[in-house]
């Protein structure tokens, strides 16, 4: 469960503030340690004692929120649309479950990719291209591209799907106008990396609001709820669309991209102190929690609305439509504002999480506008070749599933080294967790190949 998670393992923090050096450039530096020797205020040079220094940064909770809800934005993209809306209408309740432990994994692999790059000082590429050799590193950045480019489909045609349904625009024009806004958001960072942070983090207020506005008005069975989320049901075509929620969770490209978004907060001093993990441990529950609470309401919703009147639901258009009818404009309206600031924020995030992966593991430096133009090109071609958005979704995120391990074991085998972490090396049932959570999704996605293979999915 979520909760055992709460005490994951005993060491952290203390380093040298970034300034207001703006995010971006703080992941394009090819050395964060070097980038953050040079930003360094004199003061922070003073000692306390030995070798303490001085800690320029507030210490109350407050001041750390915001590294993990950039992050969580991914759990809620467009694929977590379609998968939780094909989920409920289809199975009802029944798949809950694996939302519940999607996010117990989440929460684990989100807290231990943030605790790497505080003991670190560097992001996890990074880690992978120093550690492992140049044929080793190139397998896992085919795999990070992959799984950015399944993401970064799925965020984008969602965006462009939103103004279609709230404005009625065209597919091909939204995407253009979506490219526009994205790119807008990016830029918003320039002014600091904090007011990127709360752009993003009143995105997702918006896309909680509206759920939550959702659920309450579809009147759901909460006997049923309960049962879903307690009881564990899988088989059958079932296996094929859970796998998919889980890729859906689980986000590859965020893994990457959070060992790099608590860098900006990073002193020093946080290779031995543990202050600053504590409070990115807090960050992540807060962040997490709330992402699995929107995915939930997502396929209660579905499952109130679609399945519990027999309504087969599959595209995310037909779903929009039959909202309405059900439970009045507003209701239409909430899931296609939902959606849109769901696609915008999550594909600004994805953009962010290539920027990383590009440079940790080949060193290769782009401007972030460029690399915006470039990955909007698979998104407009599925949408120039009339695809079904919900099927190209949902496929988007079982390809993400499949490139989870690659992130999860580098993850798993750096963090459990004392000689990388220090004091922030994993207790052993961290280290456990980790093991049974990649186990997991290894054999969630040998069921689903044996599955597709075998003709029963």
């Amino acid at each position: 469960m979520p909760v055992l998670l709460v005490s994951l393992t005993v060491a952290d923090v203390k380093c040298s503030l970034y300034g207001k050096f703006s995010l971006v450039n703080s992941m394009a530096a090819s050395r964060p340690t070097e980038a953050l020797g040079d930003a360094l205020p004199a003061a922070a040079a003073l000692r306390i004692g030995a070798d303490a220094p001085v800690s320029k940064r507030p210490r109350e909770a407050w001041w750390f929120l915001g590294p993990a809800f950039v992050a969580s934005v991914a759990y809620m993209d467009p694929g977590n649309f379609a998968t939780n809306i094909e989920g409920g209408a289809r199975f009802g309740y029944k798949l809950l479950w694996v939302l519940l432990w999607s996010n117990a994994m989440a929460i684990l692999v989100q807290y231990l990719a943030a605790k790497l790059g505080i003991a670190t000082g560097k992001t996890l590429p990074e880690n992978c291209r120093e550690s492992y050799s140049r044929p080793v590193t190139l397998m896992l950045w085919i795999a990070a591209e992959i799984a950015a480019m399944a993401t970064d489909l799925a965020e984008f045609l969602g965006a462009a799907l939103g103004f279609y349904l709230l404005f009625g625009i065209p597919m091909l024009p939204a995407a253009i106008i979506t490219g526009v806004v994205v790119m807008l958001i990016l830029m918003i960072e320039q002014a600091g990396y904090q007011w990127l942070e709360r752009v993003i983090m009143a995105f997702v207020a918006v896309i909680g609001l509206a759920y939550a506005w959702e659920v309450f008005i579809s009147k759901p069975q909460w006997g049923a709820i309960a049962r879903g989320v307690i009881v564990p049901h899988a088989g059958g075509s079932s296996i094929y669309i859970a796998v998919s929620m889980l890729g859906a969770t689980v986000m590859p490209h965020v893994i990457y991209l959070h060992s790099a978004l608590v860098l900006p907060r990073r002193e020093e001093g946080d290779r031995v102190d543990h202050h600053h993990r504590k409070m990115e441990l807090f960050d992540v529950l807060l962040a997490m929690n709330g992402a699995w609470l929107i995915n939930s309401a997502m396929l209660i919703m579905a499952a109130a609305v679609f399945f519990g009147h027999g309504l087969a639901v599959y595209s995310i258009e037909a779903a929009h439509q039959t909202l309405g009818p059900l439970l009045g404009k507003f209701a239409g309206i909430a899931f296609a504002v939902a959606l849109l600031a769901s696609g915008i924020s999550s594909s600004s995030v994805g953009t962010m999480a290539g920027q990383v992966i590009l440079q940790g593991f080949l060193q290769v430096r782009i401007s972030i506008f460029t690399r915006r133009i470039l990955t909007m090109i698979p998104a407009i071609l599925v949408i120039a070749w009339g695809l079904d958005p919900l099927k190209t979704l949902v496929l988007s995120q079982a390809v993400l599933s499949f490139c989870l391990p690659f992130a999860m074991i580098p993850l798993l085998l750096m963090t459990r080294r004392r000689d990388l972490m220090g004091t922030h090396v994993n207790r052993r049932l961290t280290t456990v967790l980790a093991v049974v959570t990649t186990a997991v999704v290894l054999g969630l996605n040998g069921w689903l190949l044996y599955s597709v293979v075998g003709g029963k999915g």
